[in-house]
């Protein structure tokens, strides 16, 4: 996030030294460390609060789902689609054929049938 390199580290540090004096400066750093510490904990508690919201939203959602599925199944009546099913004309099979069916002569084979 922030690019501060060790040239930049030491001039905070004198600038430090400088501004709040050697005596003061481990307690500075010792509040500073602890708020950033308070900082975090609270940015971490910000974000699990977040995340369960996040996955408490995805299971009603899921529920929701699950809800409409169910619904969808108690209206299905397998008989009754098998029972429309057979009831629909197939097509040709269903019509009768015109006059009698004749077979088609065979050819007689031939040597060059054998090869």
């Amino acid at each position: 996030m922030f690019d501060v390199g060790w040239s930049e580290l030491l001039v905070i540090a004198v600038v430090a030294i400088v501004v709040v004096g050697p005596r003061e400066l481990p307690r500075m750093l010792r509040t500073f460390g602890k708020t950033m510490g308070q900082v975090r904990r609270t940015a971490n508690e910000f974000k699990r609060q977040f995340d369960d919201a996040l996955r408490e939203a995805e299971r009603e959602a899921d529920l929701a789902d699950l809800r409409t599925e169910m619904q969808a199944m108690q209206t299905l009546d397998p008989l009754k689609d098998v029972k429309a099913a057979a009831a629909l004309p197939t097509g040709p099979l269903d019509t009768p054929t015109p006059g009698p069916i004749t077979s088609v002569p065979r050819q007689p084979a031939t040597d060059s049938d054998a090869a």
